[in-house]
């Protein structure tokens, strides 16, 4: 088989969820041996959605998804069942095989190598559920590696790696020989290795294809949308025109009430071809988290606190006093117990570190966990308003889930049928209607799409309250106002 031959495709493949979702509309592309593609669109447009109909997770309503004979697919699952959490290494990665792999050692310590997670010589015995929540998702992208399939489907690969593990898995791409499909918010990560974007335009439904490197697609679609905006704008202004002449004939009765009907379906025809401009280039409105407006003195008080040392907890003194307006990094490597230390805060169970009493806590969590995945968006965000005074203001949260891009088509829905980039933003807004005290921020750029990404850092920058951040993501950290700094690792 040649290079470049179509190894999938996509015809005329239509998918929805339940009768009110529609996702994909007779949506038909290929895919050619060898190529390394971009699959871009807006939050919820429906890009994981391709990666299931691809490894068969999902099925089309309609049309086919054609993948050629013998061709083999792996993908970065996004969580590690809970059946895996007590194997080794070693057993975590002979699963991903159908058939025992001899000598399989060296393969886990090579792509170990990839993920910047290569360790000492027993880490192949190590249980998984030892590692951190970074390290696992380190895993989870070294099992789709270490099969060396044919097709690599790669959603979010760079959430949970810190610089020199995005360096490592770049370089691994650009040096790849087969064929890799990546959902990313990460630009220049995208644009070091993609020859092509797959867009899926959340309007028409439709994907459409681009080639070139990313930041020449995004060119090119920001240049589409203003000629969309521009040809609006032009039949605005023609249908207001005939409008206003068709007003103008009628009241002359007679032959031009005809004239005035002929120009009144010629005005609803060029409404009709108005376009619908596509919102990948909106980004969520400037917001403000206000702070709890009875906050008096200390908020958090840390005089001691536990981190992992050789994967054992090791007690550690400090002497740090968090109080209005001061903002906390918390920093370290991945397994260091960073994600550990911030959910003992926020449940109250760290040893060392007391919050005060009366002090509301906004917990972000990187996997969402503080979201009811049960309950619909208006459920949780109207939770989040009542836990302020028991008053529930219909129009301000309206308001302020517009501001994330959050319609009233989305609102009603399960927050568990989001995609994970519109969880991050019901996130941050049930953080804005619950005015905390405390704010509590663990990874809060994962899954959001880097346009959103400095309307986040300013909003955490003016935060008056407490604060305390964890992110592996030092362009983001450079644009939030930090205080202090405290190193697990030193």
């Amino acid at each position: 088989m040649s290079q470049g031959e179509v190894i999938m495709r996509f015809e005329d493949v239509s998918f929805e969820y339940g009768h009110n979702k529609p996702i994909l509309d007779e949506v038909s592309f290929p895919v050619r041996r060898s190529t390394k593609i971009t699959l871009m669109g807006q939050n919820g447009a429906g890009k994981s959605t391709i990666f299931g109909l691809i490894t068969g997770a999902a099925k089309p309503d309609h049309g086919a998804v054609h993948i050629s004979r013998g061709i083999t697919i792996a993908t970065a699952r996004q969580v590690i069942p809970r059946a895996e959490l007590n194997l080794t290494v070693r057993e975590f990665f002979a699963k991903c095989f159908s058939k025992k792999v001899y000598e399989i050692d060296p393969k886990i310590d090579a792509v170990l190598e990839v993920v910047n997670l290569n360790g000492h010589e027993k880490m192949h015995d190590r249980i998984v559920k030892s590692f951190s929540g970074g390290q696992q998702a380190r895993l989870l992208l070294a099992s789709a590696l270490i099969q060396d399939s044919d097709v690599l489907l790669l959603d979010e690969p760079t959430n949970n790696l810190d610089k020199a593990g995005i360096a490592h898995l770049t370089d691994f791409l650009k040096n790849y020989e087969k064929t890799c499909m990546v959902i990313s918010h990460d630009a220049d990560f995208l644009n070091s290795f993609t020859e092509g974007v797959l867009y899926l335009n959340v309007f028409t439904r439709k994907v459409e294809q681009y080639v070139g490197n990313y930041f020449d697609v995004v060119k090119q679609i920001s240049a589409q949308i203003e000629r969309e905006n521009m040809k609006n704008a032009q039949l605005t202004k023609e249908i207001q025109a005939k409008k206003e002449k068709a007003n103008a004939f009628a009241y002359k009765g007679g032959q031009m009430r005809l004239v005035s009907k002929k120009m009144r379906e010629k005005a609803e025809e060029m409404e009709e071809a108005m376009v619908d401009v596509r919102k990948e280039d909106r980004t969520i409105r400037n917001f403000v988290i206000p702070a709890q407006s009875d906050l008096v003195g200390e908020v958090l008080n840390i005089s001691s606190f536990t981190m992992l040392k050789n994967h054992k907890p090791v007690k550690r003194t400090a002497k740090i006093s968090l109080k209005k307006k001061h903002h906390l990094l918390l920093a370290g490597p991945n397994g260091i117990g960073k994600s550990t230390l911030l959910e003992a805060i926020a449940s109250g169970k760290a040893e060392g570190i007391t919050i005060a009493s009366g002090v509301r806590v906004g917990y972000y969590r990187q996997d969402f966990s503080t979201l009811n995945f049960d309950d619909s968006v208006y459920d949780s965000l109207s939770r989040a308003m009542l836990s302020v005074d028991g008053r529930l203001d219909e129009e301000k949260l309206r308001a302020t889930a517009s501001g994330f891009l959050i319609t009233n088509d989305v609102i009603r829905t399960k927050i568990g049928s989001l995609s994970e980039g519109q969880k991050g933003l019901v996130a941050f807004a049930e953080l804005v209607l619950m005015r905390p005290g405390l704010l509590i921020l663990d990874e809060p750029t994962n899954h959001i799409n880097f346009r959103h990404l400095p309307v986040i850092a300013k909003a955490l920058s003016q935060y008056e309250g407490a604060m305390i951040l964890v992110s592996h993501v030092p362009e983001f950290v450079k644009q939030i106002r930090v205080d202090e700094v405290l190193d697990l690792e030193k």
